[in-house]
């Protein structure tokens, strides 16, 4: 593990506070993708992002919010570098994040319990409450959901809705 110095860890806060473009409610940190920060100077400063996959046209939104968020606090020289190893997981989403996914509407992906490449098994769309991880809905809590669409309003997003209370939801999927 490496060790921050106070500065960096000041810096890696500032960079982690920046809101998720697609998903506001959650913060970079929250979401998992800031990686590192690291002094290149007194006033410069590399960070480390991964992007939730490859080609996620959000990236440069966070890089121009991180840059700006850090500029603003002091930083002449802001650099982010897109790290794409390790890949990012839903599993680097933190409790925090899935609080707040679940208080905004949308289901927070499941948690993975095994490591390693995730399995992709094709199958009915509709869950039911027997399945050893089912999708609640975060409305009701209701474990009984029917997929409506693979996609919602970003790729990382299905559409689901509960069949208890009929209400809509973002699934954020599992990767």
């Amino acid at each position: 593990m490496v060790t921050l110095t106070a500065l960096e860890a000041e810096l890696l806060d500032v960079a982690g506070s920046v809101l998720d473009p697609e998903l506001p409610v959650l913060t970079l940190k929250e979401l998992g993708v800031l990686r590192a920060v690291h002094l290149r100077g007194t006033d410069a400063v590399e960070v480390e992002l991964t992007p939730t996959y490859t080609g996620c046209p959000a990236v440069e939104a966070m890089s121009l919010d991180i840059e700006r968020a850090l500029h603003q606090h002091g930083m002449r020289e802001v650099t982010v570098r897109t790290v794409l190893a390790p890949a990012w997981s839903t599993d680097d989403i933190t409790d925090e994040g899935r609080r707040k996914l679940r208080e905004f509407g949308i289901a927070p992906p499941r948690v993975r319990q095994e490591s390693g490449p995730v399995t992709l098994a094709l199958g009915p769309t509709r869950t039911h409450s027997g399945e050893t991880a089912p999708i609640q809905c975060p409305h009701c809590g209701c474990a009984d959901t029917e997929l409506l669409s693979r996609f919602s309003s970003t790729a990382c997003k299905a559409l689901r809705r509960c069949l208890a209370c009929r209400e809509p939801f973002d699934h954020f999927k599992e990767l």
